[in-house]
């Protein structure tokens, strides 16, 4: 087991941060504390072993909104195990309570500034919807006007169509009346060879 003692500089008071810093501590079995210093840094003691406390140090050396810590010194020795869970040690009633005023106050501004990006957002997805609205448009366009092409083809192909059918039934009219001439002639030339007495 492990102690490290970590002095935090830069904005960590009144911006929330000891409280930052024992949530980081959930179902991690760390003991300890975190307080402020009258200097404006932030004192953190805690107690557990070497590899839990190594990713709880990476999780409260932060800069997120309106926690920026700019310094963090560390110093590591052995675990005495004076600490039974990880606590915040508050100040006088007064100062806890301004203090509380300006976390809930930056709170209030993440979540504004949240709700901000998530209505540009909106916007940007409302946005490529339209898009793809006047694509499915322009799509559905194209396809009225295929649509209109194959209609006048299919029109072509019915005239097409008729106009062959008429072809056929006027050649096979032609055809049956040139029949029927050849067939004439072709009596009266055999009944001519007869009446000559040739055979045919």
């Amino acid at each position: 087991m492990k102690r490290v003692t970590i002095i935090a500089g830069g904005d960590v008071q009144a911006v929330g941060y000891r409280e930052y810093v024992r949530k980081a501590t959930f179902r991690r079995e760390i003991t300890g504390y975190v307080k402020n210093l009258e200097s404006g840094d932030v004192e953190i003691v805690a107690e557990g072993k070497e590899e839990v406390l190594k990713k709880f140090l990476a999780d409260i050396n932060i800069t997120e909104y309106p926690i920026d810590v700019r310094t963090f010194s560390v110093s590591w020795g052995t675990a005495i195990s004076e600490y039974k869970k990880f606590e915040i040690i508050r100040g006088n009633k007064e100062d806890e309570l301004f203090e509380r005023i300006d976390v809930a106050g930056a709170l209030l501004y993440r979540v504004v500034e949240n709700t901000s990006l998530s209505l540009v957002k909106q916007d940007q997805m409302l946005e490529k919807q339209d898009q793809m609205l006047d694509k499915q448009n322009q799509m559905l366009d194209k396809q009225d006007v295929m649509s209109g092409k194959n209609d006048s083809f299919i029109s072509v192909q019915k005239e097409t169509l008729d106009e062959i059918k008429g072809f056929r039934k006027d050649s096979a009219n032609y055809l049956e009346t040139e029949f029927t001439e050849i067939k004439k002639k072709l009596t009266a030339i055999e009944n001519a060879l007869i009446r000559e007495g040739i055979s045919v």
